[in-house]
Parts: C-alpha cells; sequence; structure tokens
C-alpha cells in the first residue's frame, strides 16, 4: 500500500499531496525531510531509493520545472508499480502545471486516483505472468541428457567420422560397439556432470581433449637441466674480469656553508624546558588558522577552465554533428530549444569523471556525482549559445561547493566559550588509524587555541603504542601545557573520564583527548574505542585522516562510523563529527581525499595540516578546493 506520494519544487513548496487531499494518515516521523537532507541535498540524487525508519522512499525529477516527486511506502511491501507510477504522475502532472498556481488539490485529485488504479493494475498482472511462466514444467532437451550408450555411441560415430581429425583420441582409446571396456564406464563416471555440446561434430567432452603429456614435461625438464650445466661449465672456463668495488655513497652537500641551526629540541636546556619553550613560542608567530589566505593563480586556472571546457564542447559538438547534423544542431544551440537527454550528457560526464580521478577522488565517489548532475540536468532547455559541456562543469561546481560546504558551524571557539559558560570544559577526541599524524596535529590545535587565551589539558588516551605518552609529554612541555597520563596497558576510557575530571576541577577550558592508532578492521581497539566516546560524550569526535588516500579513505570513514554505530550502547549513536586531514602540503593538486571524506561521511573539514610547525593548521577553502577539483 502507497502511504504518500507528495510533489514539491527544488525551492520547498508542497504543491500536491495524497494524503492532505485524499485524506490519508499521517506519517510518522519526516521520511520527505531526511529524504531531502540525505539525498537532494548531499547530491546523492542518482540512488534509486533510500530508506527511513520503517519507510521506502522513491522519487523522480523534472528538471525543466524544478519539480519533485517523491513516493513513501512500508518498507517490507516491495510495491513493484512505485516507478511506474512516479512515471505516469510526472507526465501528467507536468501537463498541467502552472508556475503562478501553489495548490492542485481539486485538479489532479481524479488523475491520481485513475494512475494509481492503473499502476497497480498492472502490477498485478505481472505478478500472474510470472507465476504462469515458473509453474511451467521445464523441458529437458534431448541433446543435453547423457547416458553412458548414448555417450558411447557418440564418440563412436566421432571417431568414425573424424577421419584422424580428433585433438586428443587414438584409435585404441576408442569405446567399442557394445560399451563394456572399464576405460569407458571410468569416462562415463567422472563426467557425468559435464554437459555434453558438439560442435563441427565432434563432442568437447572427453578428459583427454588439449591434455598436456607428462612424458613431454619431463623430457624439456631433462634438456633444461643440461643446457643449465653446460652453461655452469662454460662460465667456470671463462676467466673472470677485474671487479671494481663500488663507489660508496657520499653525504650531499646541499650548500657550500652548511647550517649549524639546532634541530633536535628533544633535549631542554634544563629540567622544565623553559628555554626551548620561550624559543618555539618567539620564532612560531601565529597560526595559520586565523588568517585568511586567498585563492592564488585564479586566472591560470580560470584559463585551465575554459580550456578544459572548450576540449569537451569540441568532442561533444562532433558527437551531436555525427548524429543530427551539423546545420540542425548550430540551430538547436542558437534557438535555445534543445532538452539535453542522458546520452548528450555522457561525454562530458565522462571527462570530468576521469578528471576528478585523477585528483585522487575514489571511483565510486565520482561516479556517484557524475549520476547526480545527470539526474538534475536531465530534460533541462539548453539555453542560446551554450555548451551541454560549460553546463555540466557549472553544475558540477555547483555540486561540489554544496558538499564541500559544512551545513552546520564549525566554530570551535565559540563552542568552547559556550562550555565555558556552563561550566564545563570542551572536549576534543582525536581518533583515526595508525601513522597519520593524530598526536603531532592534537598539539597544532593545542597551540591555536592557547594563542586565543583558552587554559588547554591534553589527555594521554594511547595506552597502546610505545613511545605516544613520552611523545605527548613533549609537546606538552613545549607548550607549557599541563597533561593528563596514567602510563600504558591501561584503559584509555577510564584515563579520559578522570583527564576530565581533573580539568573541571582545575578550570580548564579544553580538554584534547589523543587517541591509539587503529585499523577500521581491529574488532577490540574499536570496541575500545566506542566505550571511550560512550562514557565520555566527547563534544566533537575528530578523525583525523590523510590527504593522501584515495579509495581507502571511504573504506575508512565508512567503517569507522558502521563500528562506532554498531558497538554503541545508546539508542542515538554518537559518529564522527568532523574531519582534520593532515599532510595537505605533499599533494600538490590531488585533493580528492577531502571531497571523498565528507560525501561519504556528511562531516565537514575543521582543520587541514600543511606543515611540521604549530603553526602549519589552516582552515579549508572550498572555493579553492572546487576550482582545483574541475581545473
Amino acid at each position: 500500500m502507497l502511504e504518500e506520494l507528495l510533489i514539491f519544487t527544488r525551492g520547498g513548496l508542497i504543491l500536491w499531496s495524497s494524503c492532505r487531499a485524499l485524506g490519508g494518515a499521517a506519517l510518522k516521523g519526516s521520511p520527505i525531510d531526511a529524504l531531502i537532507r540525505s539525498c537532494l541535498l548531499e547530491e546523492r540524487s542518482a540512488e534509486t531509493s533510500f530508506s527511513q525508519d520503517t519507510y521506502e522512499l522513491k522519487w523522480t525529477f523534472n528538471n525543466d520545472l524544478g519539480l519533485v516527486f517523491a513516493a513513501v511506502y512500508q518498507r517490507m511491501l516491495h510495491l513493484l508499480y512505485v516507478d511506474d507510477l512516479l512515471a505516469a504522475v510526472r507526465k501528467e502532472f507536468s501537463q498541467i502545471y502552472d508556475p503562478k498556481r501553489i495548490s492542485y488539490d481539486d485538479a489532479f485529485n481524479e488523475i491520481f486516483r485513475q494512475l494509481h488504479l492503473e499502476a497497480e493494475a498492472r502490477s498485478e498482472e505481472m505478478k500472474k505472468n510470472k507465476q504462469v511462466i515458473r509453474s511451467r514444467p521445464t523441458k529437458i532437451s534431448n541433446n543435453k541428457k547423457t547416458t553412458p550408450g548414448s555417450r558411447d555411441t557418440a564418440q563412436d560415430s566421432n571417431g568414425d567420422s573424424g577421419n584422424g581429425d580428433s585433438d586428443g583420441g587414438s584409435g585404441k582409446e576408442r569405446s567399442k560397439p557394445n560399451g563394456n571396456t572399464k576405460v569407458q564406464e571410468n569416462r562415463v563416471k567422472d563426467n557425468s556432470h559435464a554437459h555434453t555440446v558438439v560442435v563441427k561434430g565432434k563432442e568437447n567432452g572427453d578428459p583427454n581433449d588439449g591434455a598436456f603429456d607428462v612424458s613431454k614435461l619431463q623430457m624439456l625438464r631433462k634438456n633444461k637441466v643440461r643446457n643449465n650445466d653446460g652453461a655452469r661449465d662454460v662460465s667456470k672456463n671463462t676467466p673472470k674480469p677485474n671487479q671494481k668495488k663500488p663507489n660508496q655513497k657520499k653525504n650531499r652537500i646541499w650548500d657550500e656553508t652548511p647550517s649549524d641551526r639546532k634541530l633536535d629540541f628533544t633535549d631542554p636546556a634544563d629540567k622544565r624546558g623553559d628555554k626551548v619553550i620561550d624559543q618555539v613560542d618567539l620564532n612560531q608567530g601565529t597560526s595559520m588558522m586565523d588568517k585568511d589566505d586567498a585563492v592564488s593563480s585564479d586566472e591560470g586556472e580560470e584559463d585551465g577552465e575554459e580550456n578544459a571546457g572548450a576540449e569537451q564542447g569540441e568532442k561533444n559538438d562532433t558527437a551531436s554533428t555525427q548524429k543530427k547534423g551539423w546545420f540542425s544542431s548550430m540551430f538547436k544551440s542558437i534557438a535555445g530549444n534543445n532538452v539535453l537527454e542522458k546520452s548528450d550528457l555522457q561525454p562530458a560526464l565522462r571527462v570530468l569523471k576521469d578528471r576528478l580521478m585523477t585528483k585522487n577522488v575514489a571511483e565510486e565517489i565520482a561516479e556517484k556525482l557524475c549520476e547526480s548532475v545527470a539526474a538534475s540536468l536531465e530534460g533541462k532547455t539548453l539555453g542560446s549559445f551554450t555548451r551541454i559541456s560549460s553546463t555540466v562543469q557549472t553544475a558540477m561546481e555547483e555540486a561540489l561547493l554544496r558538499i564541500l560546504t559544512p551545513r552546520r558551524s564549525i566554530d570551535i571557539l565559540r563552542d568552547v566559550h559556550a562550555a565555558k559558560e556552563r561550566g564545563k570544559p570542551y572536549v576534543v577526541v582525536f581518533v583515526g588509524v595508525n601513522g597519520v599524524g593524530k598526536s603531532t596535529n592534537l598539539a597544532k590545535v593545542a597551540y591555536w587555541l592557547r594563542q586565543h587565551n583558552l587554559s588547554v589539558m591534553l589527555a594521554a588516551c594511547d595506552t597502546f603504542r610505545s613511545g605516544a605518552v613520552e611523545q605527548l609529554r613533549t609537546h606538552a612541555r613545549r607548550l607549557q601545557i599541563p597533561i593528563f597520563e596514567k602510563g600504558y596497558e591501561k584503559d584509555p576510557a577510564v584515563v579520559a573520564k578522570e583527564a576530565i575530571q581533573e580539568a573541571t576541577r582545575n578550570k580548564s577550558d579544553v580538554v584534547l583527548v589523543d587517541t591509539a592508532g587503529r585499523m577500521q578492521d581491529n574488532e577490540p581497539l574499536m570496541r575500545a574505542l566506542s566505550k571511550l566516546i560512550n562514557l565520555n560524550s566527547p563534544d566533537l569526535v575528530l578523525f583525523v585522516g590523510e590527504a593522501l588516500v584515495g579509495n581507502d579513505a571511504v573504506d575508512q570513514l565508512t567503517k569507522f562510523n558502521q563500528k562506532l554505530a554498531d558497538l554503541s550502547t545508546v539508542p542515538t549513536a554518537r559518529l564522527i563529527d568532523g574531519i582534520l586531514l593532515t599532510k595537505f602540503d605533499t599533494i600538490d593538486d590531488k585533493v580528492g581525499a577531502a571531497l571523498s571524506m565528507v560525501y561519504i561521511s556528511g562531516a565537514p573539514v575543521m582543520f587541514v595540516g600543511c606543515g611540521q610547525s604549530y603553526t602549519d593548521l589552516k582552515k579549508l577553502n572550498v572555493k579553492s578546493i572546487v576550482k582545483t577539483l574541475l581545473k
């Protein structure tokens, strides 16, 4: 049974609802709102269906009119006529649609009833046809039915008619007319499960056909051994030339005068390390988080985009010329009456998909993005003097901006002051896989918070990796920040809880919790992480990921969120809230990992690590990333 069919505009205006017009029961929850938030706004509109609680939702678009048609039904019913009904409703409603009209309750009620009955009747007829087809007895052809007698007869006939042309058979191996030999019985037993296939009058079922002779293999091995022995004797008799010792590698001198700069800061000048700390504070300066970086090389990027658009346009023009002729395609581009079809969009989308993949975007994400853009453009009318390639490029740019722009506020400083007014410390937990730089970037965040006159405390909850506590202790000593530690082999959830209690007593503003690196498939460590998050309820869960990864970014974030949801002890599971991208200075223009992570998780990129000093922490410049992806 169909629960609701809703027709609304892209701007959110509801034009017609089956529940409102026909008096149906109201839906539990807000499945349509969930569809808009999770699919339509996140560029997942190319997916076939969406599940929310006990409901299943399907939808279609009329992009030329800017309309959305959504159907809601119970997930357990598996209604087969929903797609057919949506297509019929879209066709009929588009004919009576008027942009100035906002209600269609009277005009569309009878039309929908008729379309609904017709769709249900077609679905019932299809079910009956399928049942009739299944109930028919399946006929087994005689040539596929193999018996010992028939197999022997086929072998005899093939042997007689082949005139010695069979691949592996010989006169001695041919079966006798009575078929009583042991060789024939063994062949029938071994190959009774195989189908008899006749090609050019010969039967392809003989196990000796195409078999390799073992005696030939042994002969080849003997010859190879002899040749190797002969080669060894020749090499022994041949005098060896004088071999020179390889040159040892020398240290490369980059400059004429080597630098006397001290690189090892682990040894403080005194026990407290005051001199080292003063030097760090004086030299490092303001964090890049507080600097507004403008997009560089705009002109070059725009030129690259124009050249790429011209290349796409030339390819697309060539394809359209072959289909419709040069004059008709030129006339339609001038008149602006060309309605976009999926086949028209495929060449430009294929170029965009390849470009995104070269920028390190996961293949699955690039494919979904192109499908979503195609779904949003299909049926639209192309404007005058407008190329299809430029239209697709603009739609993709808008989609990428919509995905990468955060849906909520990511102002951590404001959230810290709000928690301070409540008398509680703001707790941030850093999670991620091994070796991505969690501890280093935690120290960068601490340095940035400290510059805003906030008191910060570090919690050493990586009780698994050797040296993790000492590493965090070094950062705390250099930044003059207190650290809470309990050593190794302790429960990290308990350590984090005690650290938060200590911060509350000392009236610290922020607690930064360092956790052990773990692979997404490590069940014990993922269970420990879920316990830490559920027990302490942090204000922010940051996933630290490398900007170098491609397809693995999707797997990491998906499994992290899945494990946190599965192992959660509360009804509403706590998932990843934000992303910190590290090693961003090593990837040049391969910035696709940011898009892959945001698309798969829905969490915004809150920090970007771009160096090895404490100041090398930036905000993500969304416009710059989009330009780089499409360059």
